[in-house]
This record gives C-alpha cells, structure tokens and sequence, in this order.
C-alpha cells in the first residue's frame, strides 16, 4: 500500500487573531513535495488553524491517492492527542473540526505523530505566507507553481465571527479593504481586541503578535470619518467628555485549561435591522416615536440575512430589541433557521425625544441650542427629555454582560439598532464616544464581537452587507 506523509500547522496573530494555515503532502521515500495548500482564514485561533491545515492536508492526500496510508506530522499536542483518540475533546469549537477531519481520509488507514516545531518548517513557511497574503487583501499562491500543485481551499463555514471558522466575514471585509484605509485600535488590556475599518463593507485586521513564526505588521492607512451627520441619524457627538467607564463582562467565569483559546467567547454576531420607511430619509427613529415596521425593502433585507445566516450555520440563540423594527428581523430569522427570539429590553434604540421622525438638519433649524449641548457632552439629552448616549451605554453594558455571562461558549445573533450596535464595538474597542462618527453601520449589516472569560473582547466583523449584493 502507498504511503503518504502530511505536515500541517495553523497559527493566529492575536489568538484569536488574524490566522492561516498550511499543509504538504510528501513522499516519504523521496521526500519529494506532492502537493502543498495553505489558506488565509481570517479572524481565528490556533487550535482552530491547526485543524483547518490538517483537514487540508487530509483532503489533498484523499485527492492523490484515495486508497493510501497516511501519516500524519504535526506539532501541535492538541491535534495529535485528541485525533490519535488518547485525548478527549471538550471544547465545542474543537469537536465538529475533529469530526470533520475524521471524515476528510479513512480514519483506520490515518496515523499521527508529533514533531518538534523545527521540524514542521514547512507547514508553518505556508501558514505564513497565506496570513501575510491576507494582510495584503489577496490569496495565498505557492512560491514554485511547478514544484507543487495547490490543493483546493477549504469553503468557509460557520457564521461571522464565529469562533470556529467564521472569520470567512473578516476575510471578505479585508479583500474589500484592499487598497483603502484601515484602522485599527485595541481596547487596554486586551491581547486579543481587533478593530474593525470604518466605510460601508470594509474592515482591516492588524496582527497583534504571531504564534507562527513569519512575523507580524499591521496594515497601512488612516480610518475613514464620517461626517457629523448620523447614519440613521444616531451619532456620539464629535467632541465630548468621556463616558463612564464600564467593565468588560466576566461572561464566562474563569478561564478553563492552561491555554486561553481553549476558553470559548460568547460570540455576538450584531445583526441591524431591515429598512423602515424613515431609514432613507436618515430621520430620527428611536424608542421614543412612532415604532415603525420594516418597508418592504426592509423586509427583503431580513429575508436576505436569513438566508445567509442559514448557509453559514452555528447561530444558536436570538435575541431583539423589542421594537417591532428589530422583532421583525429577527423572527425572519428565526424562522428560517427554527429558533425563537427572546426579547431584551436593554437593546432598543435610543430615545431621541421630539427629535423623533425629524432629519438632522430639521432638528438643527428648530432646536439648534439643544443640537449644540447634545453634540458637545454624551451626558446631554434630546430634546423633550430623551435619552443620553451616556445612559444608552449604561444600559447596553449591563445588557450585554447579562447575554454574554447566559451564553458563555455559544453564538448568539443580536438584533438591535445602530446606536446599542456601535455601543457595543466602541466598548469592545475602548474607543472613545466621537469613534463612532467614523464607521457606517447599514440596514440589515452584520458584525460580531467576541467577548471571552478573562474580560477580553474581540471585533471580528463590522459592517458586512455582502449577503444583501447576491
């Protein structure tokens, strides 16, 4: 029976971070390099880059020869025990990739073997190249394309940001930022915070150390800033004394094992909601008007992120903000993917007072001195006794350490507006209140952000609308 080796290594820059994988299927005689397949794969940890670049490495060897015996070197312990069966597989991250590399070659015909990381060199050479590639927005390519033939890419799975691949989002932002500014900014403490670039489908990833051994950097460019002009109209205001500080959930209760990404996040993949008949018009529409329901336009939009959040997989709990607006979304959601919504009552929009179904512009002609303290303190309120952005991010805190400490190691799709849903990545980010001027959140986008047991948080994806092009 023929023989094959496979060598396959992962690595993130961040952990989670910014991650790739590589693999090589050789001839153990010659050592000749039979195929080679490495994958930038987004916003990821190294267990799960690990595992993507041993399926990889499994799937190639399947492809040249179905009916040989494969040895696989790798130098991760991990991967080695729990495939091997000597280790058992507790994180749920870690069991449907081990069960999918159970599947990628007859398993009685599959051995493992760890190696130093000294050995595995070039595995770990692809696993960087394909990260660098996808710092600079493109595909990982091999060096010598006669020397071996490129094994097929793994198909992205799992949602935006999820833990175990879902870094597909992040992938697609990242190519769509190619050539434009990205920002990046990290919340204090955190190994792991990412920021997300600023501009309607557009994100950067910098790397925030390597485990691999290519190095790191961090893209170049500037962030995009809007102008004082809010989105659905709900800004921070652009220059403003700081809100209180609140502190990062405890969600998970203290990390488990020696390892930090062996800890799952609560993952709250950040869904606004479709287009109302005010949306276009960029009108005030908080929780203090009329509660419209979506448009029809709005409602294609809901049934588009069903759809994709379908495809993708994983989400598993659903939580709205009670507006009908968000209820909307979210049951169209629901009942594509036979979940149910639960209703939090600390995700509603803001309370913009009488500025309710009002423009920007409308408010600023009949209200200019309220404008005008509104803009310069978060600690202001609309007119006719609406609600503060201080006291918004004073509830949407305490919302969101109640979610994460309920959903600890699960996916949960968030439904909410654009103020709760800025809140939340600026907190996440430790940006200050005027940083949400400089990013776009449109109907019917998707972000996500991780929040993890040692109080760290992570931006995976901001802003995503591609599932709304198809």
């Amino acid at each position: 029976m023929r023989e094959l080796v496979v060598e396959a290594d992962g690595g993130s820059r961040g952990n989670p971070g910014p991650a790739g994988y590589g693999a090589v299927v050789l001839d153990p005689a010659t050592g000749e390099v039979l195929a080679e397949a490495a994958e930038y794969i987004g916003v990821a940890t190294n267990n799960v880059a690990e595992y993507k670049g041993l399926i990889a490495g499994l799937r190639a060897a399947l492809d040249l020869a179905p009916d040989a015996a494969v040895r696989v070197r790798m130098d991760s312990k991990l991967v080695v025990e729990q495939m091997s069966g000597r280790w058992k597989i507790k994180h749920p991250d870690m069991k449907p990739l081990a069960a999918e590399a159970s599947r990628a070659f007859p398993r009685d015909r599959v051995t493992y073997e760890w190696i130093p990381r000294e050995r595995n060199k070039h595995a770990d050479r692809l696993a960087n190249e394909a990260m660098d590639a996808g710092r600079r927005g493109e595909q990982w390519t091999p060096r010598d394309a006669s020397a071996a033939r490129v094994a097929a890419t793994l198909p992205p799975s799992g949602p935006p940001g999820d833990a175990t691949a879902g870094a597909a989002r992040a992938r697609a932002a990242l190519s769509a930022a190619a050539g434009s500014a990205g920002a990046a900014a990290s919340a204090p403490g955190s190994a792991a915070a990412l920021a997300a670039a600023a501009g309607a489908d557009a994100g950067a990833v910098p790397a925030a150390g390597n485990r691999s051994a290519g190095g790191g950097g961090t893209p170049s460019g500037g962030g995009w800033a809007q102008p004082p002009v809010p989105s659905t109209v709900s800004p921070d205001p652009p220059a403003a004394e700081p809100v209180p500080a609140v502190p990062a959930p405890a969600a998970a209760g203290p990390a488990q094992g020696p390892a930090p990404d062996l800890a799952a996040p609560a993952t709250f993949v950040l869904l606004r909601h479709g287009e109302t008949a005010l949306t276009p018009e960029k009108r005030f529409s908080g929780s203090g008007g009329s509660d419209p329901e979506l448009s029809e336009a709005g409602r294609r939009q809901a049934a588009a992120v069903a759809e994709a959040l379908a495809a993708r997989g994983t989400i598993q709990h659903i939580v709205s903000s009670p507006l009908t607006r968000c209820r909307q979304t979210a049951e169209a959601v629901a009942a594509r993917l036979g979940l149910d919504v639960v209703i939090e009552q600390g995700l509603r929009e803001t309370d913009f007072g009488v500025w309710e179904g009002l423009t920007f512009a409308e408010v600023r002609a009949r209200y200019p001195e309220d404008m005008d303290a509104w803009l310069a303190s978060p600690t202001a309120a609309p007119t006719g006794g609406g609600e503060s952005f201080a006291s918004v991010t004073r509830r949407v805190a305490a919302a969101r350490d109640r979610l994460a400490a309920a959903h600890a190691g699960r996916t949960v799709l968030v439904v909410s507006h654009v103020t709760p849903i800025k809140t939340l990545v600026r907190l996440a980010l430790g940006a200050p209140p005027p940083s949400l001027f400089k990013f776009e959140l449109s109907a019917a986008s998707l972000s996500a952000v991780a929040y993890y047991a040692d109080g760290n948080a992570s931006v995976r994806l901001l802003n995503d609308t591609s599932h709304l092009r198809r």
